[in-house]
């Protein structure tokens, strides 16, 4: 994906995190809610099994040779409707939580096969007695069986890793044919790249139409929980300090895996119940440009610092203690100009802790991949 477009980079899920919305709804927030309640009801589960159909989407000119082919699928399916366990599960109106383990047949020898494992959150849109139709958004890891090789098998541009991140997006319409049986048809997308830890990367596109079967243990739900219109938290402000590590090729003919530090702090503010906003500061040190200049740079010219330091505006949308988290950041310092003057950052972030977090990035300039963070963190709640 660091040659990826701008809906290619965007997609990366970076998902060892992914799990987290099955984690959230079990557990408050990092500023544990109370409120006086009645219990919430029993959550019961759904299975499913669909059949997948598919064609690859030319999003680049670098996989043309790839598209000719029409992959079929197969999924299993179990997934969870909350019931208001946790407070933030009425904020989104009660959310279905989900895991599918995929399997894809490209149909061409070079590609081979993929099998993938997405948590998932689903937002019911219109439900009735006999029916559901919901939006479904999850991203998880993906095992690819024929990744590129640079003497056996270099036309496949997709992925140079076995090991991949997918995400996945899809409409869904299940209607009731029993009580306890329903049929599902949908339309979606799954996406499959490996964040430029290894190039080639253009990444697979491929669009799905969607036929299986549901089987609820019950169909219509109750839902409750405790109430919570105002969590605790809501207008106070916080200190995030944190530092990544991560790994990058810089091209398919330099195998080495060259390693990437950042350092951050950045001042937060919960602005409501699902929202925090933040501005920050950061420094990164890229080994890769280092090897750039190597091979770049002119006899006797000077040689530029290859350190960056940022400034970003974020924004975290919270559940529970999870967040999926989003920056749009500038160079203030770049003395060697290897990118554009900004980038931009999706992740997923939990809280172990109230002072404690995790989070896995994706770091991105101009819609391209630029390396795959993996960050430890702390926070200071109710900084002045």
């Amino acid at each position: 994906m660091g040659q990826n477009r701008k809906h290619t980079g965007r997609a990366v899920l970076l998902a060892a995190l992914a799990a987290g919305p099955a984690a959230a709804q079990r557990q408050h927030g990092p500023d544990t809610d109370t409120a006086a309640a009645t219990p919430a009801p029993r959550a019961p589960w759904v299975l499913g099994a669909y059949a997948q159909g598919s064609t690859v989407l030319e999003h680049t000119y670098a996989i043309k040779h790839l598209v000719a082919s029409h992959p079929t699928g197969f999924e299993l399916n179990v997934q969870r409707q909350t019931t208001g366990a946790a407070p933030w599960h009425r904020w989104y109106r009660y959310p279905k939580t989900g895991l599918a383990l995929t399997y894809y047949d490209f149909g061409n020898p070079i590609v081979g096969h993929i099998f993938s494992a997405s948590p998932y959150l689903s937002k019911t849109f219109s439900r009735g007695p006999r029916h559901d139709l919901s939006f479904r958004l999850g991203a998880g890891l993906a095992y690819l069986t024929h990744p590129y090789d640079r003497i056996e098998n270099h036309k496949n541009t997709i992925a140079s890793s076995a090991l991949n991140a997918t995400i996945q997006l899809r409409v869904e319409y299940d209607y009731a044919l029993t009580p306890h049986l329903g049929l599902l048809v949908g339309v979606g997308l799954n996406h499959y790249s490996n964040g430029a830890t290894s190039k080639p990367n253009f990444g697979v596109n491929l669009p799905s139409l969607v036929l299986g079967l549901n089987y609820h243990q019950q169909r219509s739900v109750a839902v409750g929980g405790p109430v919570v219109e105002r969590p605790a938290g809501v207008g106070e402000n916080f200190l995030d300090l944190s530092t990544s590590l991560g790994s990058k090729q810089r091209t398919a003919g330099d195998k080495t895996k060259y390693l990437v530090n950042s350092v951050s702090v950045a001042g937060g503010r919960r602005v409501n119940r699902k929202s925090n906003l933040l501005l920050g500061a950061e420094g990164f040190y890229d080994r890769s440009l280092t090897a750039q200049l190597d091979d770049t740079l002119r006899a006797g010219a000077a040689r530029p610092a290859v350190g960056k330091v940022g400034i970003f505006a974020g924004h975290e949308l919270l559940f529970g203690r999870l967040s999926f988290v989003a920056h749009l950041g500038f160079y203030v310092y770049a003395p060697y100009k290897s990118s554009t003057f900004y980038y931009e950052r999706l992740g997923l972030k939990y809280h172990f802790t109230n002072h404690l977090f995790g989070a896995i990035d994706l770091k991105i300039h101009r819609g391209a991949a630029d390396v795959v963070e993996f960050k430890i963190g702390g926070r200071l709640p109710r900084f002045r």
